[in-house]
């Protein structure tokens, strides 16, 4: 079964940084392409950053490209997201998963980051 567990959420002003994990298990992780997605209040899920399986192919939404760092550790099965200079508009909950399933209801209870100040 496939699972996977976010962490790392919080409360942080505009500006701030946050440092997001997400561990996998159930599945081979390093034979996967892994995403990092986000749904705020009364919004639909939106597709934030993405890493091919090896780590060294990754791409960014707009909205956060130069904010936002994915990264991955397959020896530990691990996925983050270090996101940096953030915004009001970075407030949602956030989910990692495989990318084939991006825009599938996501399978972790994710973790949530407000921005406010």
């Amino acid at each position: 079964e496939v699972q996977l567990v976010e962490s790392g959420g919080g409360l942080v002003q505009p500006g701030g940084s946050l440092r997001l994990s997400c561990a996998a298990s159930g599945f081979t992780f390093s034979r996967y392409a892994m995403s990092w997605v986000r749904q705020a209040p009364g919004k639909r899920l939106e597709w934030v950053s993405g890493c091919n399986s090896g780590g060294d192919d990754c791409n960014y939404a707009d909205s956060v490209k130069g904010r936002f760092t994915i990264s991955r550790d397959n020896a530990k099965n691990t996925l983050h997201l270090q996101m940096n200079s953030l915004k009001l508009e970075d407030t949602a909950v956030y989910y990692c998963a495989r990318s084939i399933e991006a825009s599938a209801p996501p399978k972790g209870q994710g973790t949530q980051v407000t921005v406010s100040s």
